[in-house]
């Protein structure tokens, strides 16, 4: 195929990827020093549409040195149509970290294993994945190296950094070969390149796109896991965990609240101080308070220090794009508090119930969930998951209150009604949530929600205890 057909052929491939919006790629280069990267991509570029093509090669920036990891990588992920071509990229990132020892074997393994993850993932929301290795031999390395630089239209291309690499060659080789070897996959596979002049490098890598966006998609198959480091305590909403107490006085009730609120604010201000991402998590029956008890915590914080976030049906921008994007991107900074009034755990509980997802989709959940929050607590988070819990017949005489107040019938919903003729599914798929995502430092909390003063005080007490653990901890 001749260069020109070639590029009409990957422009009608890309038109139709934007026509559809079912699919978006990746596209990512990462390999050996001065291999011609950074003139493919641009070249590629011309070829393409570029309103539906996007470019990364940026290092991270403080922004987002201070989130979990794949929060850089999470908000550039293509939405469906287009194309993320990335240099280096997460690959980089690995690969140069262990060359220069800033990574262990052991990190480096665990960086591959959830790069796996991360892939299979955006694989089964419907991103293509491709993933091209530049291969250069050490002497010709040199050889390229001493030409640009006695260019001088193109010594720029050749800094300390290029030299570094050519010293490392031979690691980096090592490196790669493991590297290619461990994240290999029929949803993600590596094509190697070896050094060419930059056309043909460019058909090269114009061929193998086009390959992969004429393919039939892949996804990953799924995968139920057992776990098997699953923290003592899982609550059932089936054994006395949500147990009705006495109802507290109004006076006792101020007391304590005013003690908790004093409280919070204090470790908040430590939270702060500390630069300690905290993210909490609000789960529960309709009608059991969570707007209550969200509004009982926000009261304590510094209006500049926290988010809080109200999770109901997607957005088509959030559509657009694989389901855990709208989670990643709404991450708190260090020192900040991230609430949300709702969560991912929607995808086991109203998408599993009504249907909303398949099974494959709400099974493969569980697994991306407890990947989700590992990556939160290996950057020093806190994650905080309140479920809050009421009986079935408090359900309905809140609901009926409800309806009788005109302040508040706007509370109740169409939807509402619904969820509650469901009542039997919906305890069997919280149960099975508890039981498949309930891990150490990402454990859940069960609130009987039956006195809504007890119920406010039990979510104050419990986020102090975890701030309080976690700021101990790090003493």
């Amino acid at each position: 195929m001749n260069s020109d057909t070639l590029r009409y052929r990957l422009l009608d491939a890309q038109l139709a990827l934007a026509r559809e919006q079912q699919r978006s790629v990746i596209l990512l280069l990462t390999g050996h020093a001065v291999t011609h990267k950074g003139q493919v991509v641009n070249r590629l570029n011309h070829w393409l549409e570029n309103r539906h093509t996007e470019v990364h090669a940026l290092g991270p920036s403080s922004e987002e040195q201070a989130r979990p990891y794949w929060w850089r990588y999470w908000r550039r992920i293509p939405d469906r149509g287009r194309i993320g071509i990335f240099i280096h990229g997460w690959y980089g990132d690995a690969l140069f970290a262990r060359a220069e020892r800033r990574l262990s074997p052991g990190a480096f393994q665990d960086r591959l294993e959830q790069i796996r993850t991360f892939e299979a993932e955006l694989a089964a929301e419907g991103v293509i994945l491709l993933k091209l290795w530049t291969d250069i031999g050490r002497r010709e390395q040199r050889r390229h190296l001493d030409e640009l630089q006695q260019d001088p239209a193109r010594a720029w291309q050749v800094g300390p950094g290029e030299w570094q690499r050519h010293g490392q060659h031979a690691v980096i080789e090592a490196i790669g070969r493991t590297l290619r070897a461990d994240t290999e996959a029929s949803h993600a596979p590596w094509q190697r390149l070896a050094f060419r002049a930059p056309g043909e490098q460019l058909n090269r890598v114009g061929r193998a796109l086009l390959g992969r966006m004429e393919a039939p998609p892949e996804p990953p198959a799924v995968t139920l896991e057992t776990l098997s480091d699953e923290a003592p305590g899982v609550p059932s909403l089936h054994r006395d965990d949500a147990a009705v107490e006495k109802r507290l006085d109004k006076a006792a009730y101020r007391e304590r609240l005013a003690h908790g609120q004093a409280r919070l604010a204090s470790n908040a201000r430590e939270i702060a101080r500390r630069r300690i991402p905290v993210v909490i998590a609000f789960e529960g029956h309709d009608a059991a308070g969570k707007g209550g008890s969200i509004h009982r915590l926000t009261a304590a914080l510094d209006a500049r220090q926290y988010r809080v976030y109200r999770i109901g049906a997607p957005s088509d921008e959030e559509l657009s794009r694989p389901w855990g994007w709208r989670f990643w991107r709404r991450l708190p900074v260090d020192g900040r508090i991230a609430i949300f009034d709702r969560s991912w755990y929607g995808r086991v509980l109203v998408e599993r119930v009504e249907g909303l997802a398949g099974e494959a989709q709400w099974q493969r959940a569980y697994g991306e969930i407890r990947h989700f929050e590992q990556q939160l607590l290996e950057h020093g988070g806190v994650v905080i998951k309140l479920f809050l819990a009421i009986r079935k017949e408090e359900q309905l005489k809140r609901f009926e209150a409800r309806a009788a107040t005109p302040h508040k019938r706007h509370k109740l919903t169409d939807e509402d009604w619904r969820n509650r003729e469901r009542w039997d599914d919906y305890q069997r798929a919280i149960d099975e949530m508890f039981a498949r995502t309930h891990l150490p430092g990402a454990q859940w909390s069960l609130i009987a929600c039956d006195d809504k003063r007890r119920a406010r005080l039990a979510v104050l007490e419990l986020v102090n205890q975890r701030l309080e653990a976690r700021l101990a901890s790090a003493i």
